[in-house]
């Protein structure tokens, strides 16, 4: 007979929040948080979010979760927020080359909508139908410039740029093609691509977080559902995908969950509890 393990006190679990935690409506599925609770309660387990949000942005679906010691990973891995003590413990800032290269693309495709993301607020660039969602359904503080010189350049956790595909399309062979010392880039939808420090990714943090709370690297586990995730996922013990996940993403993964409508979050929690004995 085999004994099950109780005690995963030594185990760090990550999770994606649009389209892992949450469904594609971003409504949490009981199934998620009671298996989340138990992870938490019962077997002693670290459980925490990874998202591109910030700190306000993120404060609503960290909190309905029993996770307050543990810290999360905010604007796809720029901060790690200490929502206990609500401190941030560290800050990856786009430095001048990231900022040359938002006033290039600026320059050479106006009809790119730009959010530069700093860990409280949104500012953003050339404004439209792509820009702002987030940040009016979220309440998050922001402003509007509509020049560049203007934008404030301090603090830019990550950037967005968004707009009709085939013109991100073209934004991004242009970006291939030019100097790209010093940022990291990631598609976060076929509207929109994202740019951070260089080294800069979910993954990264997800690691220090680990370091932080003296759990194995081995001993991690994280799920996601898109290419924004695929740093995380990569860099972990343990890699998980949603059921809905791109391919190459699952091809990356050791469990591959179910849709994230029907609890992706419980289904990888139960395995881990179950197959990593």
């Amino acid at each position: 007979m085999i004994n099950m393990k109780t005690d995963f006190s030594d185990w760090l679990i990550i999770s994606d929040v649009d389209g892992t935690l949450n469904t594609k409506l971003r409504t949490l599925p009981e199934r998620n948080l009671k298996a989340i609770t138990h992870f938490v309660k019962d077997l002693g387990g670290h459980f925490t979010l990874a998202s591109g949000r910030n700190i306000s942005s993120l404060r609503k679906h960290y909190e309905r979760l029993p996770i307050k010691s543990t810290p999360a990973v905010i604007l796809n891995g720029a901060g790690i927020y200490d929502y206990e003590h609500e401190r941030m413990l560290s800050f990856h800032a786009i430095d001048e080359r990231g900022i040359d290269i938002v006033k290039r693309v600026n320059e050479n495709f106006p009809h790119i909508q730009i959010e530069i993301c700093t860990d409280k607020e949104i500012f953003i660039l050339n404004p439209g139908v792509f820009s702002g969602a987030m940040s009016l359904a979220d309440r998050i503080p922001h402003q509007n410039f509509k020049k560049f010189d203007d934008v404030p350049k301090k603090n830019w956790g990550k950037v967005i740029f968004m707009g009709l595909p085939p013109v991100v399309s073209h934004m991004v062979k242009y970006l291939n093609s030019t100097d790209s010392d010093g940022v990291t880039y990631m598609s976060s939808s076929v509207a929109s691509y994202e740019m951070l420090l260089e080294g800069t990714n979910k993954g990264t943090s997800a690691l220090e977080i680990a370091d932080m709370l003296g759990v194995p690297h081995e001993n991690t586990g994280a799920i996601g559902d898109y290419f924004n995730d695929f740093d995380m996922i990569k860099s972990v013990g343990v890699p998980a995908v949603c059921g809905q996940a791109p391919q190459e993403m699952r091809d990356a993964a050791t469990f591959v969950a179910c849709h994230c409508n029907k609890g992706a979050v419980a289904d990888f929690l139960e395995y881990i509890e179950k197959d990593c004995q």
